[in-house]
């Protein structure tokens, strides 16, 4: 393990630079001038003392489109019976790109907002990852596009590349980002997360649960969301659920109740690992318990849709209750789950008496740590590899500051073929006016209002649009269909397509 900084010289070189205010946010003096020092940082890192303490998310930005279509108004048009969409999926509305927005447009527009809402420096960013499925091109990595961005402050020592797997990829971004930051490659720059994707399905009783989305996400030491050091738990395995072998399409390939008994199966490994780990750290402070549910004040996952989310929690409680030596099943949580004591969790994975009653039991736990994080998705609908950051920022806008302050938020991140883990999120203990957890909530607060200055398009118009986008977001020489003044202010979009399938982008002006 490679140790960095002594305490006193990391807090003067760093610890100003987090004392942000949203909008604008000031960063130190030497970055904002562009005289951003790498040289003492080397020499510290061979001879530090301490790991940078709570390196994790310091700001977050979300970009979803400028219109979506109603699922009411959608199983109306698609003739299924009333409720299919918004109570069976738990969806309200989807978002969806035209055919002039593609993934590389995505990211460009949330880095840009991210850097410029918080006035970041782009010379103070030393390293850069992106995170999607969305393919384009099979050799070229959106990171290379997004470097477009840098080109004014000549900072081209930008580390980081793409990484893909299904809705996975942010997730190991992320982790990339903070593993730099604690190694000894860091040189005491700041890390970039970018999530991005355009969910996108063949006519049919997949489309519904599409979507399109990107977060940003700016990675450092001292953070408000910091990463809890050694209890991830991982779970990976070879399996065919949702994957994308055509090349030429935009569609997956999906095999839907296969998907979801790999992502119940993932969350089984991945909640079983962590209590392990973390009990493990328990155990060695003095501390001996179970980890349970109720040691997170909020949980977050991956969001497909938003009741696979509900049966999700539901989950956790019956891994709860199996692994409890002792649990009272006379009262509380547990009352009335006598009779399922003893089954195995991998025989239950289609069980819908098990989901009923377990369902039943979480109702409230539910309500209380993870329906507030579903607002963007049951709006917009599954980003793939924002989804679960998407409900971060979703959790950060319906709180205060105060109320979130030391609390643990657990992360559920999955990705088909397969690949998930779980986390955990620190919640700094200062929420005073100014501190960086109140501004990084603060500068989410915009979200409901941006989520309602949508444009609502018919279902018809919505079924038009994708229709031009499967047939055209393949050609060449050519301009994509789709207005720019249809746009948020500040969007990026794809200008053109030219002969030799190179991609031009612009931007709406503010």
């Amino acid at each position: 393990m490679f140790r960095l900084l002594s305490q006193a010289k990391r807090c003067l070189q760093v610890k100003r630079g987090l004392q942000r205010s949203l909008c604008p946010v000031r960063f130190p003096a030497a970055v904002e001038q562009n005289r951003f020092s790498t040289t003492s940082h080397s020499a510290q890192a061979q001879t530090g003392s301490s790991w940078p303490k709570d390196v994790g998310i310091l700001a977050l930005e979300v970009y979803f489109p400028s219109q979506y279509v109603d699922q009411v108004e959608l199983e109306k048009y698609d003739g299924v019976e009333a409720g299919k969409y918004t109570i069976g999926l738990g969806q309200k509305q989807m978002g969806f790109c035209a055919a002039h927005e593609d993934i590389n447009s995505l990211c460009l527009t949330v880095v840009h907002r991210l850097v410029e809402r918080n006035r970041i420096s782009w010379d103070s960013i030393g390293r850069l990852e992106v995170g999607t499925e969305t393919i384009i091109d099979k050799s070229k990595a959106v990171k290379t596009v997004l470097m477009q961005l840098f080109e004014d402050s000549g900072n081209t020592d930008v580390e980081g590349i793409d990484t893909t797997n299904a809705c996975y990829g942010g997730t190991a971004s992320l982790f990339n980002s903070a593993d730099w930051m604690e190694s000894s490659s860091w040189d005491g720059r700041y890390a970039l997360v970018v999530c991005g994707d355009i969910a996108v399905y063949a006519t049919g009783n997949a489309r519904p649960t599409g979507g399109a989305g990107a977060v940003a996400m700016l990675v450092g030491p001292e953070a408000p969301l910091a990463l809890e050091r050694g209890v991830r738990g991982t779970h990976m395995e070879h399996v065919y659920d949702f994957y994308k072998p055509d090349l030429a399409s935009e569609y997956p390939m999906v095999d839907g109740q296969l998907s979801i008994q790999c992502y119940f199966r993932a969350l089984d490994r991945c909640y079983a690992t962590y209590r392990k780990k973390i009990e493990s750290q328990w155990q060695k402070a003095g501390i001996n318990k179970h980890c349970t549910l109720e040691d997170f004040q909020f949980m977050i996952f991956h969001t497909p849709f938003c009741k696979l989310v509900q049966k999700s929690l539901a989950r956790v409680v019956l891994n709860d209750f199996l692994a409890s030596p002792s649990p009272d099943a006379e009262s509380g949580i547990y009352k009335g789950l006598q009779d399922f004591r003893n089954v195995k969790l991998e025989d239950t994975y289609s069980s819908k008496e098990v989901d009923k009653a377990f369902q039943k039991a979480s109702q409230e736990l539910f309500k209380q740590k993870t329906q507030p994080s579903l607002f963007l998705s049951a709006r917009n609908g599954n980003m793939y590899t924002p989804s679960v950051y998407g409900c971060l920022a979703s959790l950060l806008a319906q709180y205060t500051a105060e109320q979130l302050a030391g609390s643990r938020i657990g992360v559920f991140s999955y990705g088909s073929g397969l690949a998930a883990s779980m986390f955990s999120l620190k919640v700094s203990e200062n929420s005073a006016p100014g501190s960086p957890l109140e501004k990084l909530v603060s500068s989410l607060s915009d979200l409901g209002a941006r989520l309602e200055s949508r444009k609502c398009v018919p279902p018809e118009k919505f079924a038009e649009m994708m229709k031009i986008r499967e047939e055209t977001h393949h050609l060449v020489d050519h301009t994509p269909h789709g207005l720019s003044s249809d746009l948020f202010p500040g969007t990026w979009y794809l200008e053109r397509v030219d002969e030799k399938n190179r991609r031009n982008y612009a931007q709406r002006t503010l």
